[in-house]
């Protein structure tokens, strides 16, 4: 069977998967999400607590779950790993939250696996396939991810110190407040390599039909940064002509009858 030389590896669209491969699992020793937390009782600090694609948390996690404890919303169970925090007896079951290394390992392998396709149309194939299925992967996520901070604010434990705290929900990226605590949650590190992966891989996408190398990238932004103007240019250009060209009516005036003129 054919493989590909160490010069195929110049191409785009081998080259930008094998370089996201790593980045999906160098994303895992990464925080995917930080929040930090204002509140009356710690009026001198802000507790900033960072968690990643598996069960561990790193910062103020302690601290933080003591406060958490006054309205009853607690950090999740992952169920099937021990985590580095003490779990709740009320907390909710998110046992994906172990699995997620195995997806972030999983497009990474895909993306190898697609890098060293034998053939250019199985090269082709595969681009399109791994994008749309890491896409795929990463919106489910989310989307767990959102529904699980949903489900952990509108299941606050009833015998909470603080009673009569509505349901609220924890949104990935954004302020938000309960009771006299305020919090910021952000994107870590992790996560914006995870999606810069995802960008190389749209790339890679993009020149799945073309041979280009990395040499040739440069002067292919550039001179598609300069056409741009140009094609804008142009179309504004037809457009201005149109305005400024003289108005024609569509129907015309009858001309006044003529005097008969007798020789």
């Amino acid at each position: 069977m054919q493989r590909p030389t160490i010069d195929d590896f110049r191409e785009i669209r081998r080259g930008l998967p094998a370089v996201a491969a790593l980045l999906f699992v160098a994303a895992l020793a990464f925080p995917m999400w930080r929040i930090s937390v204002d509140a009356v009782q710690y009026p001198s600090t802000t507790l900033r607590v960072s968690l990643y694609a598996y069960p561990h948390l790193t910062g103020d996690f302690i601290e933080m779950a003591r406060l958490n404890h006054y309205v009853g919303f607690y950090f999740p169970d992952p169920v099937l790993v021990e985590p580095n925090f003490p779990v709740e007896e009320n907390a909710i079951d998110v046992p994906e939250w172990s699995l997620g290394p195995v997806a972030f390992i999983g497009v990474s392998l895909l993306s190898v696996f697609v890098a060293v396709a034998p053939t250019v149309d199985k090269l082709k194939r595969g681009l399109k396939y791994q994008f749309g299925g890491t896409v795929l992967v990463f919106t489910v996520m989310l989307a767990d991810i959102q529904y699980r901070l949903w489900e952990a604010g509108h299941t606050l434990d009833p015998g909470a110190p603080v009673m009569g705290v509505a349901g609220f929900t924890p949104p990935l990226w954004g302020q938000y407040q309960v009771a006299n605590i305020t919090s910021v949650s952000r994107f870590g590190l992790g996560a914006y390599m995870a999606a810069t992966a995802v960008g190389l891989l749209a790339v890679s996408y993009y020149y799945r039909d073309q041979a280009a190398t990395f040499n040739e990238l440069p002067a292919r932004i550039r001179n598609g940064l300069t056409g741009l103007p140009d094609a804008v240019r142009d179309r504004d250009g037809d457009t201005d002509d149109e305005e400024d060209a003289p108005h024609h009516p569509t129907t015309t005036a009858a001309e006044p009858d003529k005097p008969e003129t007798h020789s």
